[in-house]
This record gives C-alpha cells, structure tokens and sequence, in this order.
C-alpha cells in the first residue's frame, strides 16, 4: 500500500523539485499513521457491511453513520497529528509564506535589470556597421532563438521568464519593424525552449535540444521575401545550462544514445546523460566528437544562408556558457553582440545598442578561445570513476538509498592556470602562440566611441601602492568604459608558481560626453599580490609570501593588451606567516595540502611549462583505483559506516540546557557575537530544540519557543526569488555572468539591493545566492550561476550585492563553498584534487574578498552555503580546515553555514557536519543520517550549540528581526486554517449526529 501511494504522490512532489529517495524517506515515515487510517477504514468498512446482517433495521442506520462519523473524526485527528507533528515544519512555511512582490518592487527591478543589460552586453565585433544608420528602420531575425530567448538556466538558478522583453520586442521598443514571416515559421516549428523533463524513473533531466529548422524551411519565396523587406540581418545563436548536468562534450554520442562517461560502473537510476536531443533533419547536426558549444550542422548551414543573402549581419550570442566563435570571423558578419541570460527586461539593451541610443561597455569574463578541446582542463573535466570502491559502493547502497552508486574523482591538474592566467603565462613563456588559441581575451569589449587612460600620481605607500587613472573620452559619441588594473608578480624559475599577469583590481567610469575625462582613484594593498606557498619553497608550513623582486602595475584594455605600466621594488621577501597578512585576523597556514592534493601531476611555468602534456593528461589508468588510506578514511564518514563515538573528547563537559534566564532571541538582535548574553540563551535550548533548528534547515529556519525564535523562511535562487518549494516567485534578474560583464561594482550593489527588496516584500529574509565559483570550464552547467573564469571579479561583483542585501536585512548564503566547478558527479562523493595553493588563490578568494568585505562590526547578517563535493577525502560539508580555521578564524565569518540540498547521498550525517563547523542541514530531517543518535555525548552537545548559536546569531540581525514585528504574537496562518476547518468538522459531525439521533427517535417514537 505504502509503495502505491509513493508511486500514486510522486509526480506531484517530483514537479516541486522533491528527489524521489525523498518522496520514499516521507512515506517510510508517514507509514505508521497510514497504517492507522487504513485500518479504521478496514474496520469501518467491516461494521458497514456486517450492520447489514447483523442490526435490525431500525438502527441500522445509526450505526452505519456512526461508523462514518467516526472515521472522519479518526482522519481528521491522524492529520492534525501528522500536520503539527512530523510535517509541521514541512507544511507550515507553505502554508504561512504565501507573501507577494509589490508593483512597486517590481517596477524598480526592471529598471536595474534593464540597467544590467545596457552595461553588461558586450559588443565583440563591429566594423562600423553598428550602430545601424538612422535610415534603417526594417529588421530580419533569424535564428529560433529569436522567438524563445534565454533568459536564465535551470535548477536553482532558474527564474519564471514569463512576460520578459525578448528579442523580437526588444527591436520593436527601439523603433525597428520585424519581419512576422520568419517568427510565424519558428514558432511554427517549435513553440518553446525545450526545458527539463521527467525520465523513467521520475528524475528531472535536461533536453539539449537545439530546435532550428533546416534551411530548405527557409523557400525562396520567404527568402525573397526577407530581402525585400531589409537588406539587415540578426541571427540569433542560443544555448542554455542547468544544475545537475554538465553541457554534452560529445553531442554525436548524446544523439545516438551512446554517450555515459559513467561507463560500467554508473548507477542506472542517476545516469549522468539522460538526456534527449531531437535532430533537426535526416542528416546527423552533429559529427563525432563535436560539442554542445559549437555550431550544429543546421546552425552552420542557416548562418552561410544568410551571410550570402543580407547586406548587414550582425549576431547576437545568446549563451550562457563560452562558446566557440571562430565562425564570426567571416568577413559578412559584420557585428558579434554576447548576451546571456538577460532576465526581466534586459533584452531590451539589445534595440537600444542597435539604434546607438545606448552605447555597449560590458566587457567579457572568461577567454575566447577558437578550439575548447584544447584548454588545459579538457581532459580533466567531467566523469571519472574510481573502479575499486564496490565494496563500499554495495555497503552503500544498502545503507542509503539516496546514494548515488559510485565513487568519483576529478584532478585539477592545471593550478592556478585557469582562464587568462594560463594564456597569457603560456605565450610568454613560448609555449603557445597567443593569436592562434585566444580569439577575445578576459576583458576585451568594443564601443561606438574612443577612450584614453593615463596612469597618475603612482605611489609605493609601503604596504600598499596608490594610483590615479584619468579616462578620457577621445570620440564623437557619449560612453562608459571600465577600468582594469592587473599585476605581474617576478617569477622564479623552478619556483611558487605565478602567472605574468592577474587582476587586481577593476572600475568603471560614468558616462562621458565627447571630450570629458573622469579620474578614478585606486589603493591596492601588496598582501593581494602574495602568493600562496603551499610547497614550503620559502614558507615552512605553507603561508603567503611577497617575494622581494619587481611588480609591474598594468592598466590594461584586456588582459592582454597593455595601455600603461608602472612598477615598484620589494626589496627581500615579506613572508605572511612571520608577519601577517593585515587581512587575516588568524595567519594563514597550510590547511588542506595533505589530503587535497593527492598524487596528481600539476601545471608547472617551470621551463616553459615543460610538464604541460603530461599534466594536461587525461587520468591514466592507475588514477581510476582509490588508494587504501583515502578508502578508509571515505569509507570511515560514509553514513554506511559512521561512528559517532569515535569523535567524542573525553575532556568535553555537558552544556547546561534546559534552564530558563527568561531571555528572548529578540533580546540578542544587534548584539555582539561575544556579547556574554548569548550563553544565558543558549543555556534555555533543549537537546530536542536544538536538533529541529540543524536539521530542519532546508527553506527555512524553525520556530523555538524556548528562546521565542520565530519561523523564518530561505529561498533560491541567484537570478532572483525562486522559491518551489512555497510556490513564490519573484521578477527574472539576468545570469550572474551578465552581471559580471558590467564591470560595474556600483551596479551590482544596486542588483543586490532591488533583489533584496522582493525578498523582503515577501517576508523571506534568507537568499540561496549568490553563487562564485569559477569557470573552469566552458562546459560547467551551471556557469550561468558564476560569475567568471576570474576569482577577483567574482568576488569583488558579489562583495557588492551580498552587502547590499544585508542592508536590508537580508543574508545571503555565499555559495557553493567550495570548489562545487562541476555538476557531473557533484554528490557522488566527488573527490577533488587540487593543491592548496590553486585553492586559496582561485577558488576560495571570491569568498574570502566577500566575507573580508563584508560589515560585521555593526553585525550585518551574512550566511554561507557548503557544497556536495569533497576537497580530497574530506567532505566540504564537514571539513573543519575549511569551516572553522579558514572562514572563520583566519577570516572573520560570523553566521551560518548551511549545506547544499541534504539529499543524504551516502555520506551527508548530521552527527559529522555539526563537529565540524556546519550548522545547518538544507532539508527537513527525512534521512537516517540526520539522525542524532550519540544524544548522551558532550562533544556533540557542544557542536550542536555553537551551530544554533550560528543560525539565531544570524536570523536575530536579519529582517525577520530588524524589519519584521516579532512580538505581533497570535496564531499562524497554518493553525487558523486547521482550527476553521476542525471547527467545520466537528459542527458538521454534530449536525449529522443530531441529525441521525432525531430520525432514530422518529422511527422508533
């Protein structure tokens, strides 16, 4: 019965984003109470049927309506007791958070969504063409993309797009005519983006389809047509991404149903390409081996159609991922404009950039290059699966049946050569040829007018160097430019890797009328241009160090094309770990290089890179087997395997719980995290409460009456309110990469605080996002979410907009920390390689420059979000190196740390992330590893404190305190619908009852 029901409830739940080993764990513990309600209704139906032979008929009746009325009563008792107990907490936030966007909100959204799309599209190309002559009111749009743009991806990150400004809408805002011909014939052809659909087995699975009709679709007759009513033509070229899955390397494959980098050691039920594609011909779209990120065949032959056929061709790249765009180098395409996901309203940039009314200044956030088979990390991205794990596997998999069935791996064999710092230190050292492999550097972005900028004042402060930089505009028409300043560190041949040429900082002038000059002012402090020593060359233990030599300063157009330079001398090594970086409250040391780094060859600069093909190398056949000690230690966390009392110090004390100081969770709103109030607390939670406040953590906060905390509600997503779970959605922001792409500090704060506002409007006061980490491939599902190849833009772009939300009371959860570049695998215990030195320079910086930037001296709320993967053998989740040392003593978080969705996955224990320095769990305690079962252990007692300390620290300065009444008082929505309703039941069955009596007494008068 309980197995008809999961199969008769799952669609529904699997429409909301529920997993199915979810749906399984609900009714696993819902199943005592339907064994209840089935029984009565055995019984029921028994005394029914048995009244029939058994009562006389004059009370035949009574009985049979007894009967009934005692089954309601019995139905409705069983679903108050499940509503107010195992599913309270379920239920209620959908129930309670049915909040709403006001027109007001919503208004000011689109302005800066539109601001984000005027600022961050990048014009690429353009040999005059653009903008289009006065004269030119007429426009032919090809490309299905037209009529079904992207505007977001999908997953968390997605957003409801109904009612965004499109392309077509775009060009008729700006004045332009369209020709209705070619849109009746794609919408004709398909009518929408294929999205997600449901496999066999009930999971959400993305459709690659890319639906463009062959070209024998476009008759002479309409071709004719399009000729005659405009010589201009823009094509529209689209690709979307997604969470769970990464973007097809092999597309051939994915098409004939042969594409499963699992191979033989997948589980069926999570293979990784589920996916379908729907060829648009009888002729393959796609040749062996090539990628999701270049044209289809029916691409290819659209575009030389109409390259052939119109005067002015521009296109318009509507992706969310980096694609090859060699093919825009064909003399009769005369303009490239990139524009990902623009939300809202942020197509409408695209007509204004066509008229000339608004003057392109995005610059691009990762490098172009012609060929991404090439890139170091080609081989070494996506799924790869240790072959001699099937013990623990089958342990496993009868352990937790959310485990997903295998043991991977990936190496990240290029350093800290990721993006522009692999390009341009590879050309100078004379491996590449630059021009050859780079199409469009980091950076790089064209404008209608012309700009000068001169470096002034340059300063060497001691410990910081300063500079002014004066832009000019030199053309005829009114622009904006960013300003991008980057460093060259002196590199020692053999020794801490470097490459020649990394961001440090970034601006962006406002607009200037022909022939006006802005001066920006910048302070860069020298400790942002240490390197980390995590080989010990210089620095015993691991730690910064700022090697005596000399460090050029270069204002740069891109990040291969100097404008100015200035340079200055470091006159003997600082080493951080003697003196210590001022940023750092405690001094960074090596942390993770023991377990991180594994035994895996890396990208050296030594020699002209000399180990470049041997580093670059796909995993050899002895990196598929895990080695003994890393088994253990996996195998010794697995929730197969876990043993709490293995982890308890003897020398712990039982915290005081319990007691009552009469303190209320309102009374700590804006007091310091030391404040000595907080212990008088703390020492009012019970072991239960603190239990409901870890466990129950996904999209909310629970209620504690012990201490009065109230409810609180969490949200997805990065582009804007996204929340499936209670069915509120707010207006489609742009993907973070065009946010990035304005170069703009200032406009991202203004992102953060309009995406904040619908977050507050609705009384969720929590926001899943941003997300930061790092391109580091081009083919990342969930790319869109990040912002950049680059960790000091990311991070300086989400600075920004996570300081904004806070002054609105709303902390956001920082996320995926860390090292979550991938989703192939992602919660397959994904063991990932990297040296500490890759770490902390590229892949946590943009935390670290969020969280050091961050206002917690007038205790704003700020939260981060762990992630699924595993930083060598060591879960991120449960990584106190990671948690504790770093984020919060080297660096100075206060607040809460939540895990990604706690899908359980076979290594997800409770027990294990709250000894370890994550507080929350992001789901609602449906799994046997959320189960607390070492209840008597001190240890675990003092971690579960510390973390509600974390998570009422930070829900007692956010908005459901500092905005919201939290003394209001009263019953919840929740409890008033079920008193109305019990209310309802019970006057109905007294009704019938006296109904019932009155016609007995009738009968036997």
């Amino acid at each position: 019965m309980i197995e008809f029901l999961v199969e008769l409830l799952s669609p529904f739940f699997l429409s909301l984003g529920v997993s199915q080993a979810d749906i399984d764990n609900y009714a696993n513990q819902l199943s005592g109470y339907v064994y209840v309600v089935l029984g009565v209704s055995v019984l029921v139906a028994i005394i029914l049927i048995a009244a029939h032979w058994f009562v006389k008929k004059g009370t035949r009746h009574v009985v049979r309506w007894s009967a009934g009325l005692a089954w309601v009563l019995v139905v409705a008792v069983i679903a108050n007791i499940i509503s107010f107990g195992p599913m309270y907490n379920n239920l209620a936030p959908i129930i309670n958070g049915r909040g709403s966007v006001s027109e007001e909100t919503v208004k000011h959204s689109k302005e800066v969504i539109q601001k984000v799309g005027e600022e961050g599209m990048v014009l690429l190309k353009n040999d005059g063409t653009l903008p289009l002559a006065s004269d030119i009111k007429t426009v032919n749009v090809f490309g299905w993309a037209s009529v079904s743009p992207v505007f977001s991806g999908t997953g968390s990150g997605a957003s409801d797009s109904t009612g965004s400004i499109g392309i077509t809408e775009s060009l008729e805002m700006a004045g332009f005519e369209t020709n209705d011909t070619l849109i009746n014939l794609y919408k004709e052809y398909a009518d929408e983006r294929p999205g997600a659909f449901e496999n066999e087995e009930g999971w959400r699975m993305t459709d690659w389809s890319l639906p463009e009709p062959p070209v024998d679709y476009y008759t002479d007759e309409i071709m004719d047509e399009a000729k005659e009513f405009s010589d201009t033509a823009v094509v529209t070229i689209a690709r979307t991404g997604g969470e769970g899955r990464d973007e097809p390397m092999d597309m051939k494959a994915l098409i004939d149903g042969t594409y499963d980098p699992r191979g033989e050691y997948g589980n069926a039920l999570y293979d990784y390409y589920d996916g379908i594609y729907n060829n648009n011909g009888d002729y393959d779209d796609f040749e062996q081996g090539e990628h999701y990120l270049e044209l289809s065949s029916t691409e290819e032959a659209m575009i030389e159609m109409v390259s052939s056929e119109f005067e002015n061709v521009i296109v318009l790249i509507n992706a969310n991922n980096t694609l090859e765009l060699g093919w825009v180098e064909n003399e009769a395409i005369d303009a490239v404009i990139l524009a990902p996901g623009t939300g809202a309203t942020g197509m409408a940039a695209l007509g204004e950039i066509l008229n000339g009314t608004m003057n392109p200044s995005g610059r691009t956030v990762d490098t172009y290059v012609y060929d991404l088979t090439s890139t170091p990390t080609y081989n070494n991205f996506g799924s790869f699966i240790f072959n001699n794990t099937q013990e623990l596997v089958e342990a496993s998999l009868e352990a937790d049946p959310a485990y997903q069935g295998v043991q991977a791996f990936v190496n990240y064999t290029e350093g800290i050569y990721v993006g522009y710092k692999f390009y341009e230190t590879a050309a100078e050292e004379g491996l590449i040829n630059y021009g050859e492999m780079v199409q469009y550097p980091f950076g790089y972005g064209l404008s209608y007018t012309a700009f000068t900028q001169e470096i002034a004042n340059f300063a060497d402060n001691g410990n910081s160097i300063s500079m002014d930089v004066t832009v000019t505009n030199t053309g005829e028409v009114s622009g904006k430019t960013p300003v991008e300043i980057y460093y060259t560190p002196p590199y020692t041949e053999g020794g801490i890797e470097k490459a020649s040429v990394n961001l440090i900082e970034f601006g962006k002038t406002d607009i200037l009328e022909p022939g006006e000059s802005e001066t920006l002012s910048f302070e860069i402090s020298k400790e942002n241009m240490a390197s980390y020593d995590s080989s010990e060359f210089k620095v015993p233990g691991g730690g910064y160090i700022l090697e005596q030599g000399e460090y050029a300063i270069s204002l740069r157009s891109d990040s291969h094309t100097v404008i100015a330079e200035e340079r200055f001398i470091v006159d003997e090594d600082i080493i951080y770990n003697e003196e210590g970086r001022e940023s750092d409250i405690l001094t960074a040391t090596n942390q993770f290089e023991d377990y991180s780094a594994g035994d895996v060859t890396y990208l050296s600069r030594a020699n002209g890179f000399a180990n470049y093909s041997q580093a670059i190398a796909a995993p050899s056949e002895e990196d598929y087997a895990m080695d003994e000690a890393t088994l253990a230690s996996v195998t010794e966390k697995s929730v197969a395997f876990y043993d709490p009392a293995k982890y308890n110090n003897p020398e712990n004390e039982m915290p005081v719980m319990g007691e009552d100081h009469g303190v209320e969770l309102a009374d700590l709103t804006g007091k310091d995290y030391d404040d000595p109030l907080w212990e008088d607390l703390l020492d009012q939670l019970s072991m239960e409460d603190m239990t409901q406040l870890v466990n129950l953590a996904g999209f909310q906060t629970v209620a504690v009456k012990s201490v009065g905390k109230v409810a609180t509600l969490d949200s997805d997503g990065t582009s804007g309110l996204n929340d499936w779970y209670i069915q509120v959605y707010g207006t489609a922001y742009p993907v973070e990469v065009l946010i990035a792409q304005t170069w703009n500090k200032e406009l991202a704060y203004d992102v953060g605080d309009a995406l904040a506002a619908e977050y507050a409007d609705c009384g969720i006061y929590g926001w899943y996002g941003p997300a930061m980490n790092i391109h580091r491939s081009a083919f990342g599902g969930r790319n869109f979410e990040y912002y950049s190849e680059d960790s000091v833009l990311s991070g300086h772009i989400a600075s920004s907009e996570v300081n904004a939300a806070a002054e609105r009371g709303v902390y956001a959860y920082i996320k995926h920390f860390a090292l979550n570049e991938q989703e192939g695998n992602r919660c397959s215990m994904l063991l990932t390689y990297s040296n500490e030195q890759t770490i902390r320079e590229i892949y946590l910086k943009p935390f670290e420059i969020s969280v050091k930037n961050f206002d917690f001296e007038n205790n704003k709320p700020l939260a981060v979000m762990s992630s699924f993967v595993f930083i060598g053998d060591r879960w991120s989740g449960a990584n106190p190196n990671l948690l504790n040392t770093v984020l919060r003593e080297e660096w100075g978080f206060r607040g809460m740390v939540l895990t990604d969705w706690n899908g359980s996955y076979g290594y997800q224990n409770t027990d294990d992330c709250v000894r370890n320095g994550n507080d929350g769990m992001l789901g609602f305690m449906q799994h046997e590893s959320n189960k607390l079962t070492d209840t008597d252990s001190a240890t675990l007692a003092k971690a579960l404190r510390q973390a509600s300390k974390n998570i009422m620290y930070t829900v007692a300065n956010s908005g459901n305190y500092t905005v919201k009444d939290t003394n209001a008082g009263g019953l919840d929505t929740m409890t008033k619908i079920f008193i109305g309703v019990d209310v309802g039941i019970g006057l109905l069955v007294i009704l019938i009852g006296a109904f019932v009596i009155v016609r007995y007494r009738k009968k036997t008068g």
